[in-house]
């Protein structure tokens, strides 16, 4: 393909050149290099670099040529037009001429110009003639080139332009052929499509190399022919061949669906066999339950009328014989007075049937009345039999056998069988209207069908029945309140109690399951509380099996009333399980009901899930464990809050919404289960003896000295200092200044292990490991030395872990361990010399996480009083440091205080502060009063606030308005209208 292109473009240039057509070889050239087809502008390149045509001296006389405006061009185009007016029709006439001589000239001269045109465009396609030899065509006299022949060339070379892409070259040469309309080609044979391709193919067929080539192409293509007739021979074989074996897998296919059709009909007919075979099943063991219960109650019964059958089948027999003699008489005189006819007669017999039936209840009554009570369900399955044995027995013994107790004795079953039927049809009926009654009943009246609701489902002996009967019971209502719900849960409840563990396995528990992925909550809730209220009446291995999973599926619920109830009704379940197999499982759920997002949810969990999952495992340890891999993995797994390789901020973490969610209630379960700590390790204390004092109080002086001897191992003791408070400090450690929530939680957590471990722990235990914590020395005395090595591991080592240690772990100290009520004058003197010698032995006010320090600890108010005195002593101190250091904590603790305590404490020393001569002392004074007036909008604390910046501003030093404007302009979004204008006065003067 590439070859003809060529070609075709060599024929192109050829022509474009033999015709003069100069502008369009030379536009062809450019695109042709454009196109980078270099080898095909060869020839192009050649014409226009020969100097011969195109001199250089004028070449640069053209360059060198003014641009005219276009005002002028468009004078000398009107000036051409009227020139080009005049010389058309000059040169139609020339034209004329010249077609005239021209053919006079070539019919003498046609042969040797062909022959020399020939050579010439040989030489130029080429440039190598030798290359190639010459080729012996004959070629016929074709005579001169008519206009019509010129005008079909021309349209070939312009379609040959526009198709090979060539569009300026096409314009251009459409500009340059201005004798001849390209757009109108007449319909003749040259018109076709692509003409200078077939044109080219034309003169090529025409030749005997193409001739041959023909004749080769053609045998090859018989050939092929050949060889494609054999291959559709062998295809339509194979193809008969293929529609038999497609005939063939059709028919098997038939076949195979066909059996896949019978086995899918026998599995159905299996399916329902298998239904109606298990509910066979249900209604046997139902069956057998009532036959044992029934048994059961005959047993005791036969017991029961050993000592009194004598007196009960006498009196029995009286009273039968008292009865008939009454009815013969009756009988007989209703028949003297020829008044009663058949059908009285009839009811007359029915009514003596039924006298003995009241006479069989007589003798139920007369056992009930005996002075030992028996149930009354015992009384209701006695043996009939039984009785009536032993009453013929008794009479036979006496010797007075009478007709009519003899046949009053064997018609005695009939009546009973009667009212058998009549209470089965009975409660037949009810079973079958409750279905249709309750939707027409009001809701807040459907509860009083619950009595029948129940009797229908105790007392009906099919299973589906009961079934639908459950489900109505348990759909009564469609989104039952908290009454009726319980209303509905107490049935079961009863119900449950009424029809053993069977049938509350069978019945209840798979209404249970249906309902737990219902719509509405409230009847998911229902299904939570029926988990831990109905476990009781089911086997203990139905109780950590199934209800366990239901459970499980409820606390991943959507509703947080529902997650509330599986948290509430887990903590019932828990205590009836058969053992502890399924502890981790349960520990697992605890802990995902404890993080849950909801606080109603968490609460339930800590308040009552976690004490039943503790008195339930006994797993303590496991528990603590795992506690403190979830506080500390919630916050490791957090981005660092810088990503510098070494720095403070690279330790700290930033807590996202969940993690710091997670945190807080993980640290509340941790306070949960430091009475639980203690309780264990009072329990397994090693020195029995020395566990409590006479004051009552845990872990004497004594038995810490006991314990530090180390001869004894105490595990639960020493997860406090080994694994708990190491782990807290860790915790500590990785949170930000901002996270004080988190920081008082842990706080709580020390003073809570505190006061349950008395102050002789506090001191001689949690005090050491805190004060190595943040670097201080201290007394190892009551530590093993096995423990020793663990807790000197907690001393910061590097800068970067002092700075941390004050930062975070220095608060904890003061509020949580200093803090105790027990050591307040322990933490006056500590955080005195805290401050003092933090700004006097660096020589500078106190650092940041100093100051840090004790923001964090007035957040408590008990500490407040404390405080101020420390910071009184720092503001009449002479150490400008001190003063210094005085002001900035008086400006971190100014949101935690009041507007009492800041007039009375906070103004005073401030105003001390502003009125000193140092100048650094009355700028950081300046910072202070800003925080002041950006929390208090109190008239008496502004007023204080102007007439102090008043004195400022009148030093009329360049750094105290600024350091003025700079503190009073964060209090404009907060302050009073009053402030604010004084505030912006200065400004609106200035501007």
């Amino acid at each position: 393909m590439d070859v003809e292109r060529s070609s075709l473009c060599n024929c192109v240039v050829n022509f474009l050149l033999e015709e003069n057509y100069l502008l369009s070889a030379f536009e062809l050239l450019h695109e042709l290099l454009d196109d980078g087809r270099d080898d095909q502008a060869i020839r192009l390149k050649e014409f226009f670099s020969d100097p011969s045509h195109f001199p250089p001296d004028q070449i640069s006389r053209f360059n060198s040529l003014r641009v005219a405006d276009p005002q002028s061009l468009l004078e000398e185009k009107e000036s051409l037009e009227e020139k080009l007016a005049i010389s058309e029709y000059e040169l139609r006439l020339a034209q004329e001429d010249i077609l005239k001589l021209k053919t006079e000239t070539r019919k003498k001269t046609g042969i040797s110009l062909d022959e020399s045109n020939e050579s010439k465009l040989d030489a130029s396609a080429n440039h190598e003639p030798d290359l190639q030899p010459q080729k012996d065509i004959a070629f016929s006299d074709l005579g001169p080139l008519k206009d019509t022949d010129r005008h079909d060339l021309n349209c070939a070379v312009k379609e040959y332009l526009l198709l090979a892409g060539y569009r300026l070259t096409a314009m251009t040469f459409y500009e340059e052929v201005n004798n001849q309309n390209l757009d109108a080609w007449k319909n003749s044979s040259a018109c076709v499509p692509d003409a200078l391709r077939r044109y080219y193919y034309k003169y090529l067929s025409s030749t005997t190399e193409a001739a041959e080539e023909r004749i080769g192409m053609l045998e090859s293509l018989l050939k092929e022919n050949d060889r494609l007739k054999n291959d559709n021979q062998s295809l339509l074989k194979s193809k008969d061949v293929s529609d038999a074996q497609a005939t063939a897998l059709k028919k098997s296919l038939e076949v195979l669906q066909k059996d896949i059709k019978d086995k899918e009909i026998l599995v159905q007919d299996l399916k329902q066999s298998l239904e109606s075979q298990r509910k066979e099943l249900n209604d046997c063991r139902a069956e057998i339950t009532s036959l044992k219960m029934h048994i059961e109650g005959a047993r005791s019964a036969r017991n029961l009328l050993a000592s009194d059958s004598a007196q009960v089948e006498s009196w029995s027999i009286e009273n039968h014989s008292e009865e008939i003699k009454l009815l013969q008489n009756e009988i007989e005189r209703l028949k003297a007075k020829h008044f009663v006819d058949t059908e009285s007669i009839q009811s007359i017999k029915q009514e003596k049937g039924s006298e003995e039936t009241v006479m069989g209840k007589r003798e139920s009554d007369v056992t009930t009345s005996k002075p030992k009570k028996v149930p009354e369900d015992i009384l209701t399955s006695l043996d009939e039999n039984t009785i009536l044995e032993k009453a013929e027995n008794f009479l036979k013994h006496n010797g007075k056998p009478h007709s009519e107790t003899d046949g009053l004795f064997t018609k005695s079953e009939n009546p009973d069988e009667s009212n058998a039927q009549k209470g089965l049809g009975t409660v037949q009926i009810l079973s079958d209207a409750l279905p249709k009654i309750v939707p027409y009943v009001l809701i807040q009246h459907r509860e009083e069908l619950l009595p029948l609701i129940m009797c229908a489902i105790e007392r009906h002996p099919d299973s589906a029945t009961r079934d639908s009967l459950t489900h109505t019971l348990f759909n009564l209502i469609k989104r039952p309140d908290d009454q009726q719900r319980r209303i509905i849960m107490d049935a079961c409840v009863t119900l449950a109690k009424n029809v053993g563990q069977l049938r509350t396995e069978i019945e209840l528990l798979p209404q249970c399951w249906e309902q737990i992925n219902h719509m509405y909550e409230e009847r998911r809730l229902l299904v939570a509380q029926s988990c831990g209220e109905l476990a009781e009446f089911v086997r203990p291995e139905i109780r950590d099996s199934l209800i366990l999973s239901i459970v499980q599926q409820l606390i991943e619920d959507s509703a947080i009333v529902v997650r509330e109830a599986a948290a509430h009704n887990l903590a019932l379940l828990l205590p009836l399980f058969p053992n502890t197999d399924k502890h981790f499982k349960v520990e697992e759920m605890m802990f995902q009901l404890v993080c849950d997002p909801s606080g109603v949810v968490v609460e339930t969990t800590i308040k009552e899930l976690v004490p039943a999952l503790i008195n339930w495992g006994s797993e303590l340890d496991h528990v603590l464990q795992v506690l403190l891999s979830h506080i500390l993995g919630s916050a490791q797994r957090c981005p660092p809050l810088s990503g510098v390789e070494g720095s403070v901020e690279s330790h700290l973490r930033v807590l996202g919404e969940r993690e710091r969610w997670n945190i807080d209630v993980l640290l509340r379960l941790l306070v949960e289960l430091l009475p639980f700590v203690h309780q264990k390790a009072v329990k397994t204390c090693p020195f029995p003896s020395e566990v409590a004092d006479s004051t009552g109080i845990s872990f004497t002086v004594s038995l810490l000295e006991l314990y530090a001897g180390g001869f004894v191992e105490w595990p639960t003791f020493e997860w406090l200092h080994i694994e708990c408070f190491p782990n807290l400090i860790r915790l500590a450690s990785l949170l930000p200044q901002k996270e004080d929530n988190l920081r008082i939680r842990i706080t709580k957590i020390l003073l809570a292990v505190a006061e349950q471990f008395g102050e002789s722990y506090l001191t001689h235990i949690m005090l050491p490991v805190f004060l190595v914590a943040v670097g201080e020395n201290t007394d190892f005395k009551f530590f093993p030395s096995t423990v020793q090595s663990r807790i000197r591991g907690l001393r910061p080592q590097t800068l970067v872990a002092e700075r941390l240690a004050s930062m975070c772990v220095l608060p904890l100290l003061l509020a949580g361990v200093l803090g105790h009520s027990s050591k307040h004058e322990q933490l006056t003197k500590y955080l005195r010399s805290l401050l003092v010698q933090s700004s006097g032995q660096e020589g500078q006010p106190a650092k940041h996480e100093i100051v840090n320090s004790v923001r964090f600890i007035c957040i408590f108010e008990e500490y407040h009083s404390m405080i101020f005195n420390i910071l009184w002593e720092l503001v009449v101190s002479s150490d400008i440091n001190l003063k210094i250091s005085a002001a900035n904590f008086l400006k971190v603790i100014v949101p935690y205080i009041d507007a009492k305590v800041a007039s009375t404490h906070v103004l005073p020393a401030l105003v001390t502060l502003g009125s000193d001569q140092n100048l650094n002392v009355k700028y950081a004074s300046v910072d202070a009063f800003g925080a002041v007036a950006q929390h208090f909008k109190n008239d008496t604390i502004v007023d204080k606030i102007r007439i102090q910046m008043d004195a400022f501003l009148e030093d009329g030093s360049v750094e105290a308005t600024i350091a003025v404007v700079r503190a009073l302009a964060l209090a404009v979004p907060h302050t009073t209208d009053r402030l604010r204008e004084y505030i912006l006065e200065p400004f609106s003067w200035w501007s």
